[in-house]
């Protein structure tokens, strides 16, 4: 399931595409337009921020920005920015160790392929997909 984290960082990243003009969007302008706490939206940016997906400043002009191009970015690393990985059990996770049981496992196949069916889902669409024409 994605959380409200997930969602709304999602709905900035549209709000900042759909503003930008190449100076910073300030946090409260995005607050107001997307009906989000602007508190609960400076924990948002601050791991939106580290993960390197926008760029802020603060101050006369501050605000924040996307670092690349909407056609640069999908969804799938958003999310995975805000939620973790999508692995849907813990022998799948990236890095795992491996598991004793992965031959004899029966409900592997099924997790294997919900894996790849949500990962391939989510990072086959970009944020431009989302935009507004």
């Amino acid at each position: 399931m994605i959380s409200t984290k997930g969602r709304y960082a999602i709905r900035v990243m549209i709000d900042l595409a759909e503003h930008d003009n190449g100076s910073y969007v300030p946090l409260k302008d995005i607050a107001a337009r997307q009906d989000i706490s602007k508190k609960y939206l400076e924990i948002i940016v601050k791991d939106m921020v580290s993960g390197e997906l926008v760029k802020g400043t603060s101050g006369k002009g501050g605000g924040y920005r996307l670092l690349r191009k909407p056609e640069e970015y999908t969804i799938g690393e958003i999310i995975e920015l805000m939620e973790g990985p999508f692995a849907p059990v813990a022998c799948l996770a990236e890095g795992a160790k491996p598991c004793p049981r992965a031959s004899a496992c029966q409900t592997l196949p099924l997790w294997a392929e919900y894996d790849n069916l949500t990962h391939d889902f989510f990072y086959s669409r970009h944020l431009s997909d989302l935009l507004k024409d």
